[in-house]
């Protein structure tokens, strides 16, 4: 199975908000760490505000932030609101009635076994996981540069 581009840049988007927990993120300053459309993060961020992993904060200070902690949004929760279909052959389909051994098939049976493996296993990964304390995320999204910009002159 392949998780789409806006799967990818979903859970990225909870990333740096996770990284950048101590502040609103905005869109723009996510787009430029990731090298991507704000454009794209906008489309992206609509799903994932109806199904409150991400809430938005409006007005001129305004940005996003986690809609509940980082190690409470798992990366199962990320896909099941992102990707559109599960489906990993044509018989998972819900119009799948030219085969004769639809509703009797072995691999039908095991692809559905795979695909439970797989959803439990992103279940027990959370975004807290993917963005550690005491790990070189938030230098590597520049997130820290960013703080020192907005950090009080002494």
């Amino acid at each position: 199975m392949r998780l789409t581009r806006q799967t990818n840049y979903a859970v990225r988007i909870l990333m740096y908000c996770a990284a950048n927990n101590d502040r609103l993120s905005r869109i723009p300053e996510i787009a430029s760490a990731y090298s991507v459309s704000e454009l794209f993060l906008f489309k992206i961020l609509q799903p994932l505000v109806e199904n409150g992993l991400v809430e938005t904060v409006r007005g001129r200070n305004g940005g996003v932030r986690l809609g509940r902690p980082a190690d409470q949004i798992t990366l199962f929760d990320v896909v099941r609101v992102t990707e559109e279909s599960f489906a990993m052959a044509e018989c998972f389909e819900n119009d799948a009635t030219e085969c004769p051994l639809v509703d009797s098939c072995g691999l039908n049976a095991a692809l559905r076994e795979a695909l439970n493996a797989f959803f439990e296993v992103l279940s027990r990964h959370s975004i807290d996981d993917l963005v550690k304390k005491g790990s070189r995320v938030r230098s590597l999204l520049g997130i820290d540069l960013l703080a020192d910009r907005h950090a009080p002159a002494a």
